[in-house]
């Protein structure tokens, strides 16, 4: 198995390098194969992981809470690697396709190689090495277009992500200090010597490291208010690179918060790590929910309900409860696939209107025979309704947040939620169940006519949504055995 955790991690590299020469055809079939090589690796290291960590080395590690954030990165890795192919097609024209879809596929294997990187690595500096790597691809890949507007949000994001990992790059020189009063100068930041250590560690040091954590690593989250790049980069990335940002870089980036939450609640006991993390997720949540209500472009509006689920995960680690933690990590898998597929949808129904703006988008539901219904699926799903995932996870953390006597901010969560699910059904509303627009006299556009413009893009929504009734209806047993043994991790240290 050791074998397998080397496999998930080359995977996605090699393919990268294989679409530095290969001809577009080439570039489709092995970003298809790694993606969902990954996939298929990362799953089978489930079994495995629900009971026992596994290393490859001295620097990659991996236990239930780790493998958590591969499988959900290695979801969206893999559903976007199959809808890229429809998404390029006719995206680009003239002499320079091919350099475009070579720097497209060799961007997109990178970064997903990157995220699955990230929890794989065992330490808090190779932790932050990895997600500045994201950052770096992920600028490029939103600048790709070579638009002013992405390359302004390109930009925006690369400034402010940059000012949030030299905060967190702080927090790690913070932590390696308060680790060098226990192990001495030679200390390396792993993991587990570090969370071990309890109160042996200085609390102070301890303190001020965790919350720069959450700060820097939260700018790449999107907690508020550092989350200002956010609705910019993932409206103006091409769609394949806007599901990967919010289906799967801003989870990676909460996980770099998670192994300092770990340490904190062993130095500091789980109060102090909870109460900051709950103060960034309500305002999240809040400023979330009420943009929600107000939004005018179909991506930006699911750009805002990813700061929305982030601020979800963050309340629910204020709830020491383990069903909440249970919750907070089948969110993380459950907003992949549900984020992925909003996203995916989003990018189809640019490319049937000809535009973002969802006052120009009419009859979705009539004119788009899969989409349609598959879109509405997806954001009722990211609305926590049943049967999905999302509402499964939810429920979860509702209810271990009143378990653990949260009952203020259970509730408070409970009644942003609500607020975010109209927004997002009153904007979904009109963009499916309007009356389609009409052709005039000797009109021939492919606008009014029903039909999907490539089925390479409808098939990863499809897969999406039946993962999200899937773990909404029964969380198969390895799997619920991994994320209890992940939400022990987290509450073992308390």
């Amino acid at each position: 198995m050791t074998a397998v955790l080397v496999a998930v991690l080359c995977t996605g590299f090699g393919a990268a390098l294989v679409c530095l020469v290969a001809p577009p055809i080439v570039m489709k079939a092995t970003t298809i194969v790694a993606g969902l090589g990954s996939l298929g690796l990362a799953l089978s290291l489930v079994p495995t992981v629900a009971s026992r960590d596994m290393t490859a080395g001295h620097y990659l590690r991996i236990d239930a809470l780790s493998l958590v954030f591969v499988v959900a990165t290695a979801v969206i890795y893999a559903l976007v690697s199959v809808y890229a192919v429809g998404y390029v097609e006719g995206e680009h024209g003239g002499r320079d396709v091919d350099r475009y879809l070579r720097r497209f596929y060799v961007g997109i294997n990178i970064f997903g190689a990157s995220m699955l990187a990230a929890p794989l690595v065992d330490g808090l500096a190779l932790l932050w090495i990895a997600i500045e790597v994201t950052t770096v691809v992920s600028a490029l890949l939103v600048a790709i277009d070579v638009s002013d507007t992405a390359t302004e949000a390109a930009w925006k994001y690369l400034l402010i992500a940059s000012v949030g990992l030299g905060i967190a790059l702080l927090a790690t020189i913070v932590m390696d200090y308060a680790g060098s009063h226990v192990f001495g100068n030679s200390f390396d930041l792993s993991y587990l010597p570090l969370i071990h250590a309890g109160h042996r560690l200085p609390a102070t040091p301890v303190r001020l490291a965790f919350v720069l954590a959450v700060m820097g690593f939260g700018t790449k989250v999107g907690l508020a208010p550092m989350h200002t790049w956010l609705p910019d980069a993932h409206a103006e990335a091409p769609t394949p690179v806007s599901a990967m940002l919010s289906g799967a870089l801003l989870t990676t980036s909460f996980y770099a918060v998670l192994r300092y939450f770990q340490i904190a609640s062993g130095a500091l006991g789980s109060q102090f790590p909870r109460h900051v993390l709950l103060a960034f997720g309500l305002l999240s949540l809040l400023l979330a929910s009420l943009y929600l209500l107000d939004q005018h472009d179909i991506k930006r509006l699911f750009a805002y309900s990813s700061i929305e689920h982030m601020g979800v995960l963050a309340i629910g680690m204020s709830f020491a409860s383990p069903l909440a933690l249970f919750g907070v990590l089948l969110h993380v898998i459950a907003h992949a696939a549900a984020k992925g597929n909003a996203f995916m949808g989003a990018g189809i129904m640019v490319r049937k209107f000809g535009s973002k703006r969802l006052a120009d988008y009419r009859g979705g539901l009539s004119l788009l025979p899969w989409t349609g219904p598959l879109l509405l699926a997806s954001v009722l799903a990211l609305s926590a309704s049943p049967p999905s995932a999302i509402f499964r996870s939810e429920f979860s953390i509702v209810s271990g947040g009143f378990a653990d006597g949260g009952n203020a901010a259970a509730a408070v969560l409970v009644g942003l939620v609500t607020v975010a699910f109209v927004g997002l059904t009153l904007a979904s509303t009109r963009v499916l169940f309007a009356v389609p627009p009409r052709p005039g006299p000797g009109t021939d556009s492919p606008l009014y006519h029903p039909g999907e413009p490539s089925a390479w893009m409808v098939i990863p929504m499809v897969a999406g949504v039946a993962i999200l009734v899937l773990l909404g209806v029964h969380v198969p047993g390895a799997l619920a055995h991994l994320l209890n043994r992940g939400a022990a991790e987290l509450g073992g240290a308390r």
